[in-house]
């Protein structure tokens, strides 16, 4: 058993996840909604079924010159998926590349001299008659279905990113492995004066390709690449899908939870802070508000355009100035400059606290 949990607070990363998957994975492993991605995963599940067999009872037999099955019971056959094809060649021991050069009667042959014989069963995981892995008995299956039932109950709110390269969307399933990518794009909150808006990966495979994995973070953007940009507070936890895995979904389930609880009272008091913010003045006056202003950091000629903007709109409000800042922002040509304007602006909430 392998479990992993790992908290980065300290500084700002770029996650490249998604943005791997993004480019490993074909069209027909890409989903265009949560909603065809679970249909397609219970589909999955219902047609496919765990046989168990007696380590004696399998065997690779050649058909033709071309193709090695592996064989059961009484000559029945199942036909082999890359993976599972890997996975006979690592339970007799032989090299996946060795193997593949030789002919199938070849292989046929050193594979019953090197497949392992004892009592304990091995499960052979099907849809139809296709093996889709070989597994001894300690292997625990963890359903991609059941994981997204988990993320439809928990991630309310959650979506996936804005669609990148390629018509790619952050939903996958393939032959090996599930991966999904969402965020919360309504869930943008100040922390520290900049913008952070909450996501999390999430992985599993039903075939034992990787292990079962979640990553929540709080992120300021995302490209068309799908790689997160500046992320804070990465919390990554994995699970081998060992005897206990089951054990895992409930972490999982509270990881999620706490991303979820997090984003509500982060915006929350967002909310309550921008409330207060449009019901405190600066200042009694212009002078006033100009001497506040001053002390943030805020160039005397800018807080004087920012002043008029907001005495325009009624109020020298400390939101009317933090929003007539952020318009004046967008007038300046470099984007350095602009982040600092915005970031100083931001901070100005905190004086109607």
């Amino acid at each position: 058993m392998f479990i992993l949990m790992q908290e980065r607070n300290e500084t700002m990363s770029n996650l490249m996840k998604a943005s791997q998957e993004l480019f490993r994975r074909s069209p027909d492993e890409t989903f265009p909604s949560l909603a065809a991605l679970s249909a397609h995963c219970r589909q999955e599940r219902e047609e496919s079924h765990e046989n168990w067999h007696a380590p004696e009872e399998l065997w690779a037999r050649a058909v033709g010159t071309e193709q090695l099955m592996l064989a059961h019971g009484n000559g029945e056959s199942y036909q082999m998926t890359d993976w599972s094809f890997g996975q006979l060649c690592r339970l007799g021991g032989v090299a996946k590349d060795t193997v593949n050069r030789l002919s199938p009667d070849t292989a046929s042959r050193v594979l019953a001299e090197t497949l392992p014989h004892g009592n304990k069963p091995l499960q052979v995981y099907t849809v139809g008659q296709q093996a889709r892995s070989i597994h001894g008995a300690s292997y625990t299956r963890l359903f991609n279905a059941e994981l997204l039932d988990l993320v439809d109950q928990c991630a309310d709110g959650f979506e996936p990113p804005p669609e990148g390269l390629g018509g790619a969307t952050g939903l996958y399933c393939g032959e090996q492995d599930l991966f999904l990518f969402l965020i919360d794009p309504t869930g943008w909150v100040e922390i520290e004066g900049e913008s952070f808006a909450p996501g999390f990966f999430l992985w599993n495979s039903e075939v034992g390709r990787r292990s079962l994995g979640v990553e929540t973070f709080w992120f300021q953007a995302v490209c068309q690449n799908h790689i997160v940009w500046d992320a804070i507070e990465v919390v990554e936890y994995k699970r081998k899908h060992t005897a206990n895995v089951r054990d895992a979904f409930g972490d999982v389930r509270g990881i999620i939870q706490a991303l979820v609880a997090k984003r509500d009272q982060r915006r929350d008091g967002f909310a309550r802070a921008i409330t207060q913010a449009m019901q405190t003045r600066l200042g009694d006056d212009a002078d006033e508000a100009l001497k506040s202003l001053a002390g943030s950091g805020i160039g005397r000629s800018l807080a004087k355009k920012a002043i008029e903007m907001a005495r325009e709109q009624g109020a020298l409000t400390v939101f009317a100035v933090v929003d007539a800042l952020t318009r004046l922002s967008r007038r300046i040509e470099f984007a350095g400059d602009r982040t600092e304007l915005d970031q100083q602006a931001g901070k100005l909430l905190t004086l109607a606290a």
